[in-house]
């Protein structure tokens, strides 16, 4: 089995399990063939019950397609609520200040770390004033 490629993937990183996908019938009573898709016409549909893998879906993680608003382009935007804390990061031989940003997204919050400078660029709103007049009154 060594240096064989499976489902196009290949190496020691590559997915154990691939789908879901819909089971058409069960084949015995150890087998069920699967509904591949066409990209995946090389691969024989009848698979053994201990190479396949219960998929449960979660109710919770489903998003109301109503809600959705999509761009012309298939986007889906996010908003930014606040700025939760800021850190500066030393590499070698520079300093890289990251924000921690609150964003919503279709009444979905969480937060990631971004770069200070292209949100300063992108969403000044969020930035407070009193830290442009502290740096402006600060200079000789």
């Amino acid at each position: 089995m060594k240096g064989v490629i499976r489902f196009r993937k290949k190496g020691k990183l590559s997915p154990r399990y691939i789908g879901p996908y819909k089971i058409i019938c069960k084949v015995g009573q150890i087998a069920y063939e699967l509904d591949l898709p066409s990209y995946l016409e090389s691969v024989h549909p009848v698979f053994h019950m201990s190479m396949l893998r219960k998929c449960i879906g979660d109710p919770s993680r489903v998003v109301p397609v109503d809600d959705v608003q999509v761009t012309e382009k298939l986007l889906n935007k996010e908003t930014p609520i606040a700025i939760l804390d800021r850190q500066v990061r030393r590499l070698r031989t520079k300093d890289v200040a990251s924000v921690k940003v609150l964003w919503r997204n279709n009444n979905v919050e969480e937060m990631t770390w971004e770069a200070e400078e292209g949100m300063k660029s992108r969403y000044p709103h969020l930035f407070p004033l009193l830290e442009k007049d502290s740096t402006e009154t600060s200079q000789p």
